[in-house]
C-alpha cells in the first residue's frame, strides 16, 4: 500500500479515511485516479453506512455501488446483525486486495462484463447455516465468520494456517481465478506442470487426503506452506497470495522510508534492504524483502509477539514465486498500469 496525503492540506492521511483529521476536508477514494481525493460534490458509494466503503464513484453502477462493492453479489440480509458486521470488515480487505491488483495492472473482470468467467463474491453468513469458502470460475466464497477474531484464531489454530487473515483468504480464492486467467486461458499448462505438478490430479480426493493425513515429511523444501501440498491448485493460490503478500508489504515499507542497514554490531550485505515502491526484477525483491523480515520478526518479538513473518522461502519456493512474478510483469495490463504510475511519478 502506498501513502497518501490530504489534497487539501497535504497531511498524512491513510487509505479508509473518510476525512482529514488535521483540517476536515472530506475525503473519498477514486478508483479512477487511484488515490485519496476532495469528496466534496462527489457521490460516494452506496454501502458507505453498511460496509463502511470510502470509495467514490466513479462511473454508474447497479443500485449506486462503487466498483469494488458491485463485485459482491450476495451479503448477508439486513437483519443479520452479527453478519453485517463481519461483512464490512470483509469488503474492508476486499478493498485493499483490489487496490493491490490495479496497482499491479492485473485484470478485474466483473460478471456484468463476463457472465461466465469474471470475478464475484459470495459473502455469506453462518448464522444461517453452514458456509464452505472456496471458488469456482471466479466466484469467490468466503465463509463471514473469518471476519471474527475469535473463529480465524481458532481455525488458525486448528488448521496450522501462520497466517490466516481476512485479506489472506481473498488474495487465496482470488489466486484460483488467476490461475485461468495467467495459467489456463493462455495455455501455459506444460511449465506450469513442470514447477507446481499436474492440476489434472482428482481435486476432491486430494482435499480428502490432506485434512486425513499429516503433511508430507520434507514438505517446507517445495511449498510455501501445508495447504500448499494439497493440490497444484492449492500450491498456485497459496503461491500467488504469498507473493501479494511480499509485494503489498514490501511498498508499504518503502512508501514509509522503512530501510533496514542490519544489526550495528556486524553489518553484512546481505542484511541491508532498502525498498522499492515497484520494484521489476524478482532477484531484487526477495534480497530487500528477506533482511526486512528478519527485522520485522525482531520487532514483533520486543512486542511479546512470536514472528510477524513466521516461513522459511526455501529455493524450490523461490522458483514458484519467480513464476509467479514473471506471469505478472509480463501481462499486457501491467506494462500499462506501469507506464501509468511512471506518469504519475509512483513508480
Amino acid at each position: 500500500m502506498r501513502s497518501f496525503a490530504c489534497p487539501q492540506c497535504a497531511s498524512l492521511v491513510f487509505f479508509e479515511n473518510t476525512v482529514c483529521l488535521t483540517c476536515g476536508t472530506e475525503l473519498g477514494y477514486s478508483r479512477a485516479e487511484r488515490t485519496l481525493v476532495r469528496a466534496t460534490g462527489r457521490q460516494r458509494c452506496a454501502n458507505a453506512q453498511l460496509a463502511e466503503c470510502s470509495w467514490l464513484l466513479d462511473g454508474e453502477t447497479a443500485g449506486g455501488l462503487c466498483s469494488c462493492c458491485a463485485l459482491t453479489r450476495t451479503r448477508p440480509s439486513d437483519t443479520d446483525v452479527k453478519g453485517l458486521a463481519e461483512f464490512a470488515a470483509t469488503e474492508a480487505a476486499k478493498r485493499r486486495l483490489l487496490y493491490q491488483l490495479d496497482d499491479l495492472g492485473l485484470p478485474v473482470v466483473g460478471r456484468d462484463i463476463d457472465p461466465d468467467g469474471g470475478l464475484a463474491f459470495d459473502l455469506l453468513s453462518s448464522t444461517d447455516g453452514p458456509v464452505v469458502t472456496g471458488h469456482a470460475s471466479g466466484v469467490v466464497t468466503l465463509d463471514l465468520a473469518e471476519g471474527d477474531d475469535g473463529h480465524r484464531e481458532r481455525m488458525r489454530v486448528e488448521l496450522a494456517e501462520p497466517y490466516r487473515t481476512l485479506l489472506g483468504h481473498l488474495r487465496h480464492e482470488t489466486g484460483h481465478w488467476y490461475w485461468e486467467v495467467l495459467v489456463d486461458r493462455p495455455g501455459r499448462h506444460a511449465e506450469f506442470r513442470e514447477l507446481f505438478g499436474d492440476e489434472r490430479a482428482d481435486y476432491a480426493d486430494a482435499l480428502s487426503r490432506h485434512y486425513s493425513s499429516a503433511p508430507p515429511e520434507g514438505w517446507a523444501d517445495r511449498y510455501v506452506s501445508t495447504y500448499a501440498t494439497a493440490h497444484p491448485w492449492e500450491d498456485w493460490a497459496e503461491t500467488f497470495a504469498h507473493y501479494l503478500h511480499i509485494r503489498d508489504t514490501s511498498q508499504t515499507a518503502a512508501a514509509y522510508g522503512v530501510i533496514v542497514t542490519g544489526p550495528a554490531a556486524k553489518v553484512h550485505a546481505d542484511l541491508r534492504a532498502v525498498p522499492s515502491t515497484a520494484p521489476e526484477d524478482f532477484g531484487q525483491i526477495i534480497d530487500t524483502w528477506l533482511p526486512l523480515t528478519y527485522a520485522l520478526n525482531a520487532v514483533n518479538r520486543s512486542m511479546g509477539f512470536g514472528d510477524l513473518y513466521p516461513f522459511v522461502l526455501a529455493p524450490a519456493v523461490l522458483d514458484k514465486l519467480r513464476y509467479v512474478h514473471d506471469l505478472v510483469v509480463a501481462h499486457p495490463a501491467y506494462v500499462a498500469a506501469a507506464a501509468v504510475n511512471s506518469r504519475n511519478g509512483t513508480r
